[in-house]
């Protein structure tokens, strides 16, 4: 089992980031809140978890222990694939998703793409004794000065390689521009648009 990967960070995308350890480059797919936390910087340490399938072997990568564990946790429940696991983790923080579980909030689980009632009611009934509420934190805003530059593509990208349609995706980015006048960050521009697809 590959446990965290320390290497030099090659790729940086709001989805995966592959990093090169001794030569050998990692395709690491990651959740919004770990892409938020990375920084800019060439070295770069992440927490793993290594899923092998018959047709795949798919590297999960985590900035931190309690994201990786509530990754664990949700994976574990009836229903929830570690995609499902990745899209609530993107959806909110680990502490927040912790927070909501451990609440029994059921509508904002719901709020998730992905995350029928159904799925909602068995996560917060299997994980409710199971985790620990903590307090989350703020990315920081960065200016959008036009609905077509970098951060606007980014979050395009980062959606419809999730599988949502690029249409109804660009549709989304356009309102959320306009409503939050400009100033959001790449994270909260992809976590508003995931609430509305």
């Amino acid at each position: 089992m590959i446990n965290h990967l320390h290497g030099r960070l090659v790729e940086k995308h709001p989805t995966h980031v592959v990093i090169d350890c001794g030569g050998v480059g990692y395709l690491v797919l990651i959740s919004l809140t770990t892409f938020e936390t990375i920084p800019d910087q060439e070295d770069i340490f992440l927490h793993t978890h290594l899923v092998v399938r018959e047709d795949s072997q798919t590297l999960y990568g985590f900035a931190s222990t309690e994201e990786r564990k509530l990754f664990l946790l949700l994976v574990g429940v009836s229903g929830v694939g570690a995609n499902t696991a990745r899209m609530i983790l993107s959806a909110m923080d680990s502490a927040t998703a912790s927070e909501v579980i451990a609440s029994g909030d059921v509508d904002s689980m719901k709020k998730v793409k992905g995350i029928g009632a159904k799925t909602a009611s068995r996560i917060i009934i299997d994980l409710q004794d199971k985790v620990a509420v903590e307090t989350g934190s703020s990315g920081t805003l960065s200016e959008i000065s036009s609905p077509h530059n970098r951060i606007k593509n980014e979050a395009l990208m980062a959606l419809t390689s999730l599988g949502f349609d690029k249409k109804r995706v660009d549709k989304a980015l356009d309102g959320i521009i306009q409503r939050t006048e400009g100033a959001i960050a790449l994270e909260g521009l992809i976590k508003l648009a995931l609430k509305e697809l």
